[in-house]
């Protein structure tokens, strides 16, 4: 059996985003060995998962990203969680968190690919998911393969983990405060014990701690 992975950044006052989705915050506390942590946790995945306006943010993004995530990001396999039946990917507005990374990579020098990214053809036709969260993601931890990744959206890291359905949560922690903005944690309705398996300090003053939940599976 797999395991659901959520990995998020979080500032140092507990908040994954600011109170209106805002990213920007994330951008400036990036350095070469945190980069190289989150790419290869991104190549352990066998498939992304990710609510739908989180998937139109990064349909938007990823196929003509150059940079290191991009070819984790767009190689392997996508499923998005919605409530649309049938789901139109082009039906909805994209997020805040959009903007902010387009603005970060403009800041860092970078511009996009004139054409795609190879695998960027993934973004096309990802695997949909529209009934019972719970349910079908039981079922996708039953398939064989690598784990399953899981990306904010603070509201659909939320929902699984309200449901106890996270194994482990790999939390960047970035060394800022924003005072206010969205939680991954509230609206539990018990406490959720974990073990910490690991931590890893960075260049820029992030640290990743890595958690295993009571009941997750073992390799």
């Amino acid at each position: 059996m797999r395991k659901l992975v959520l990995k998020m950044s979080m500032s140092l006052d507990g908040f994954v985003a600011g109170p209106n989705g805002e990213a920007d915050w994330i951008f400036r506390s990036q350095s070469d060995d945190s980069t190289a942590w989150t790419v290869e946790s991104l190549w352990q995945a066998g498939l992304h998962a990710m609510g739908s306006r989180t998937y139109r943010d990064m349909a938007s993004y990823w196929p003509t990203a150059t940079d290191l995530f991009a070819a984790p990001m767009n190689e392997i396999p996508k499923i998005v969680f919605t409530r649309q039946n049938p789901f139109d990917p082009h039906a909805g507005d994209t997020t805040t968190a959009l903007k902010d990374a387009r603005q970060a990579r403009q800041a860092q020098g970078g511009a996009p690919a004139q054409q795609p990214s190879p695998g960027a053809a993934s973004w096309a036709s990802p695997r949909i998911a529209n009934g019972d969260l719970a349910e079908d993601m039981q079922r996708l931890k039953q398939e064989p393969g690598k784990d399953i990744l899981a990306h904010g959206g603070a509201g659909f890291a939320r929902s699984l983990t309200q449901l106890g359905l996270i194994d482990e949560y790999r939390l960047l922690i970035h060394p800022v405060a924003i005072g206010s903005g969205l939680s991954l944690f509230s609206g539990l309705r018990q406490p959720i014990d974990l073990k910490l398996v690991s931590t890893s300090v960075f260049q820029s003053g992030a640290v990743a701690h890595v958690y295993l939940a009571k009941n997750a599976p073992r390799p």
